[in-house]
């Protein structure tokens, strides 16, 4: 027994003793920021919260040149890539006719789908345009389905009810907001309910537009094989010309109308707003490029489900939207679908069927979301 002892005490000394040198430990390589998940996903939130608020200040109540701030928007954004290429920072194809021959009808469908959406959000509070721009997933879902052979899962169907149920809250709250603030008989209520109704028909046109042009450009884009740059190329440089067109004969371009749009007490704000929302939007571009990149994107659908909360509320707190019970429930449930939908995204990517499969291992959806983010 005392020998088993000694020699447990010789075992626990000999392995006491390191005799091995010292090295200093190695330090863990930092991450670069370029690479980091979080880094992008709060790059990208920030940026579609400045650009959506930021269209919302512009398109104040008196201004009516919405073409000219399209116009505006797409030339410092051609300016803003070009300058990139030239120092290198990024590279697109050389503009070819063919090319744009190929893609204008995309243009088209891009026109639309901004000028109807600025036309929306000039109308209709941040929170409740934020809502009812998830309807149009419902319409790309769907078109999918008739175009692509894509499929709706029971959860998608249900995200979508949520969808639904959340825009008739957010039109019963803004309904309510007005008759509570004017009465039901005065003549501000009857001019404040037709700019609602004027808002909810521009929205559903701009849902109309808005999967017109997404379905559309996924199409296109398999047949130019355009890259994240070459489609902002040229969606950008195609609009210009015909969004300038339309300025000139579609709206006012008098001297008083000019002052009216651009008062001398707030044209500096209203022209670095517009510099501003013009570099947004490239921002916008870049960040979600960065988001797939760095992350998955069903991390991005994720991510994107779950930005439509803090630009709902930033609207709430920037602008003098009505903060009521139903108007929160409307942006609560509003979120809780999108949260349902993007987990209806990842449950059909994980699905491994058996024989027959019913669902996709990437949904249309998911594929037409990631197209999306060429534009």
């Amino acid at each position: 027994m005392a020998e088993r002892e000694k020699q447990d005490e010789s075992f626990r000394v000999e392995m006491g003793e390191d005799k091995r040198p010292y090295s200093p430990a190695r330090p863990t390589p930092a991450v670069s920021v370029s690479s980091s998940p979080v880094a992008a996903i709060l790059s990208y939130c920030v940026a579609s919260i400045l650009m959506t608020l930021t269209n919302k200040y512009i398109l104040g109540a008196d201004f009516n040149l919405n073409f000219l701030l399209l116009a505006f928007q797409n030339i410092i954004c051609i300016v803003a890539i070009q300058t990139g290429k030239f120092m290198g920072m990024i590279s697109f194809r050389d503009f070819k006719m063919e090319e744009g021959r190929k893609w204008f009808p995309i243009s088209l469908l891009l026109i639309s789908m901004i000028y109807t959406g600025s036309k929306a959000i000039q109308y209709l509070s941040v929170p409740v345009y934020t809502i009812f721009k998830n309807l149009t997933i419902i319409l790309i879902a769907y078109g999918e389905v008739l175009w692509f052979g894509g499929s709706v899962t029971n959860m998608t169907l249900f995200s979508f009810g949520l969808m639904v149920l959340s825009s008739i809250v957010a039109a019963w709250a803004d309904i309510n907001a007005a008759i509570g603030s004017y009465g039901n008989s005065s003549g501000e209520t009857a001019t404040a309910l037709s700019t609602l109704n004027a808002g909810y028909i521009w929205m559903l046109v701009n849902c109309l537009s808005s999967a017109a042009y997404v379905l559309g450009m996924r199409k296109r884009i398999k047949l130019t094989n355009f890259k994240d740059f070459d489609t902002m190329f040229y969606n950008n440089l195609l609009s210009i010309p015909v969004i300038i067109v339309f300025s000139l004969f579609l709206e006012d371009w008098s001297s008083a109308n000019m002052e009216r749009n651009f008062p001398a007490d707030q044209r500096n704000s209203i022209m670095f707003a517009i510099l501003f929302s013009g570099l947004s939007s490239v921002l916008i571009s870049y960040t979600s490029a960065w988001c797939v990149r760095v992350a998955s994107s069903t991390t991005y659908s994720m991510v994107g489900a779950l930005n439509k909360l803090p630009i709902a509320v930033s609207g709430l707190i920037f602008f003098d939207a009505p903060v009521t019970f139903p108007s929160v429930s409307a942006i609560f449930i509003g979120f809780v679908s999108g949260i349902v939908y993007a987990l209806a995204k990842v449950k059909s990517q994980g699905v491994k069927t058996g024989i027959l499969p019913t669902v996709q291992p990437m949904s249309a959806s998911s594929a037409s979301m990631r197209d999306g983010l060429k534009n």
